[in-house]
């Protein structure tokens, strides 16, 4: 199964340590997508958000229960958390997309560090929202920060 990166992040994080879960979404950055795959950014530039598919290039192992990065808590399965310890360390990330510049994309919400491969990236589309969800043991977690 070959997956070659089709860009690069470039991101003011260079320690995964530094990157805050809630505080990212400010976070500015950009995507240089690589020479040869800039002709597939033709009309990106008309979404808002697009959905950046990247690889924890950093991480260390592959644990099936992980500790949640954002607090101590009781260990959980590594499918339910967004733990960089994956069998298979592949990221997701929504960005608001402020700009293109050529193969640039200038983008908001980075949670990357700097480095980081960039896989794909889609559009984010109307047809991607849902309501009425439940977020497992998060939502316990959003209960007592009220």
């Amino acid at each position: 199964m070959p997956i070659s990166p089709i860009g690069v992040i470039h991101s003011p994080y260079t320690d995964p340590a530094d990157i805050h879960p809630l505080r990212s979404r400010f976070i500015k950055g950009s995507i240089e997508i690589f020479p040869e795959y800039a002709k597939g950014l033709k009309d990106i530039d008309g979404f808002s958000h697009i959905y950046v598919l990247w690889w924890f290039h950093l991480s260390k192992g592959r644990e099936l229960l992980v500790s949640p990065l954002m607090r101590p808590c009781p260990k959980r399965g590594v499918f339910a958390t967004r733990h960089p310890c994956r069998p298979n360390p592949l990221g997701l990330t929504v960005v608001r997309l402020l700009k293109r510049d050529k193969n640039i994309l200038h983008i908001k919400g980075v949670d990357m560090t700097d480095g980081t491969p960039v896989l794909d990236i889609k559009p984010y589309t109307r047809r991607d929202r849902r309501s009425h969800i439940r977020l497992g043991w998060l939502d316990e977690v959003e209960r007592r920060e009220r």
